[in-house]
């Protein structure tokens, strides 16, 4: 199988963005599987329309997208994603749309199709703190994930597609006040597990990982 990892560029006044930066160092290869990179902008619809374009320009059988979630203690695969933009912040052309349906042609919400849980679980397993997430939140991570909804469905039928949030890494963390941060190699490692799941079965496991609130 063929699988095209993303990642954002830097945005909101950060030097560099854990996201890319581990994109970065994932292997080229596992197993037989081959794995395409490819750093997109923290910004609404040209990220989209990037992605569009690799994905037409040779044939993926996966494609998931990676982002920072300062805030977050663990890396986060991502159930679901919104059609609906609320930027607090611009993004990095300017753009902070309010309240602004993502396709109007499109379905309320879009659920990754690839086995969240298995990732989840996967992640864990090497001893790195994970959690399944069901909110991207309402910036350019959930907006992409979303678009990937849509691609699915409009464009790319068979196409398995997610997404994943990282926490900062702790050079990023050094002048915030009580901000949890990740090591990029940790990171890399939880992606390469969640990956290393995605190839191994498509079928999610069947336990609880909800949450309360």
């Amino acid at each position: 199988m063929k699988m095209l990892v993303t990642g954002f560029d830097p945005f909101g006044g950060e030097a560099l963005n854990p996201a890319w930066e581990a994109v970065k160092l994932l292997p080229d290869t596992i197993g037989q599987h081959t794995i395409d990179k490819l750093e997109i902008p923290t910004v609404f619809n040209k990220s989209k329309e990037l992605v569009e374009s690799k994905l037409q320009s040779a044939t993926y059988d996966i494609v998931i997208a990676v982002g920072q979630a300062g805030g977050r203690f663990e890396i986060t695969p991502e159930r679901v994603g919104i059609n609906i933009d609320d930027a607090r912040i611009p993004d990095n052309e300017g753009q902070q749309p309010i309240d602004t349906v993502i396709q109007s042609d499109g379905a309320a919400a879009y659920f990754s199709n690839l086995p969240v849980k298995r990732m989840t679980e996967s992640i864990k397993a090497q001893g790195i703190p994970a959690s399944l997430s069901h909110t991207a939140g309402t910036f350019v991570c959930n907006h992409i994930l979303y678009q990937l909804g849509y691609l699915q469905e409009k464009k790319f039928p068979n196409i398995k597609f997610g997404f994943i949030h990282v926490p900062f890494i702790p050079e990023q963390v050094v002048h915030k006040v009580n901000q949890p941060s990740m090591s990029l190699d940790t990171i890399v490692t939880g992606l390469t597990a969640a990956l290393t799941a995605v190839f191994e079965s498509d079928e999610d496991i069947n336990i609880a990982l909800g949450t309360i609130h």
